[in-house]
């Protein structure tokens, strides 16, 4: 007789929070873990499809310390919706043996009794489930269903929407180059606004700036990351084009004095609120000086400067840069700078203007 814990869900995408709780379940009960991905989940609509679901959960489960398989009864099912006591009654007939667990979030607990048939699955399978801080359970559902808690607390925020709405990167590193190879989720809107190749730069950026952070230990690792991401999202357009010109007078008439070749970070910072629904001040800094610097930036800003200049698909070799801003991302950011300013000023660039003197004058004294 053996114990196997069954783990649904839409995966859309998978995350360390899966991971965690998936490791937790299968300590905690012995047992190996049995994902089953929904191809048509009754709650949601999946944003991918179900075959780069199942591949990023198949990326995410290679190197899983515990023992598990995928199911994918749902995903060849032909029902409009999968109920999960189908999916129960499918394993049963597999385990008929041995026991099953049945994995559910804590938002879930108040909706059981809506569940299709959910006496009977509860009898079948033993109902966990996995609490979140802030919830309050209704006692009299956890025992009429004689639901069993996981006693495992997210510390995060992490979750399949939170990565969707780039509020989170908690998620292992292959799922998300998987995600930006693919175009899913964010990078796909964010490919509608900037060209191919300007869209590779912004990964590479993103990638760095990420690693950076990670070494460093700079936190919220997504801000990192998604300013990063979405720096150069005026790229695409013309630097002194129409639209270029009539966002600069609007919004940023203050700025009109510095050189067009850097509207872009402003317009950037306009696209990222108007486009893509970012409020977060830090990151909306980050983008809108990222390219002349200013005095006074941030850590955020610092990173995101230097890993735009050094990235490692540049016309350089800018390794030695990156061992710099990886050893210590504040020594990288004045290293990068002085570089920079040495190559802008041998390359005979005109760099005159008051956001990057005021740059100069504080960090490079």
């Amino acid at each position: 007789m053996k114990n196997f814990v069954v783990f649904g869900g839409t995966f859309d995408p998978v995350h360390n929070g899966h991971l965690r709780i998936s490791e937790k379940a299968a300590e905690k009960f012995n047992a190996a873990v049995i994902f089953v991905p929904a191809k048509a989940p009754r709650w949601k609509t999946p944003e991918e499809t179900s075959n780069q679901r199942l591949d990023m959960l198949k990326i995410a489960l290679k190197d899983a310390k515990f023992e598990y398989e995928i199911c994918d009864y749902e995903l060849n099912s032909n029902a409009e919706i999968n109920y999960s006591i189908d999916t129960i009654k499918y394993l049963n007939s597999l385990h008929k043996e041995d026991n099953l667990y049945f994995l559910i979030g804590a938002d879930q607990v108040e909706k059981f009794r809506d569940w299709k048939d959910a006496k009977e699955l509860s009898k079948i399978a033993r109902i966990v489930y996995v609490n979140r801080p802030g919830f309050n359970l209704d006692s009299d559902i956890i025992k009429e269903f004689n639901m069993l808690d996981l006693q495992f607390l997210e510390s995060g925020a992490v979750s399949s929407s939170s990565i969707r709405e780039m509020k989170s990167v908690d998620l292992p590193f292959d799922v998300l180059k998987y995600i930006e190879d693919n175009r899913l989720y964010f990078v796909k809107k964010i490919a509608e606004l900037i060209p191919e190749k300007r869209l590779n730069h912004s990964i590479e950026v993103a990638n760095l700036a990420l690693k950076v952070a990670q070494v460093n230990k700079l936190e919220p690792l997504e801000k990192y990351y998604f300013a990063s991401l979405i720096h150069d999202i005026a790229k695409g357009w013309k630097k002194e084009s129409e639209n270029m010109i009539a966002i600069m007078k609007k919004h940023y008439p203050e700025y009109l004095d510095i050189p067009s070749f850097a509207y872009h970070q402003f317009v950037g910072e306009y696209l990222a609120k108007a486009k893509l629904g970012v409020n977060d001040p830090e990151i909306l800094d980050a983008i809108k000086f990222h390219c002349t610097g200013k005095a006074n930036m941030s850590p955020l800003g610092m990173v995101v400067y230097a890993c735009d200049k050094i990235e490692p698909t540049r016309d350089f070799d800018s390794t030695w840069l990156i061992n710099a801003c990886m050893k210590d991302w504040k020594v990288g950011f004045l290293t990068t700078l002085e570089d920079n300013r040495k190559y802008l000023l041998g390359a005979k660039k005109d760099i005159t203007n008051r956001l990057t003197d005021e740059c100069f004058a504080m960090y490079l004294k």
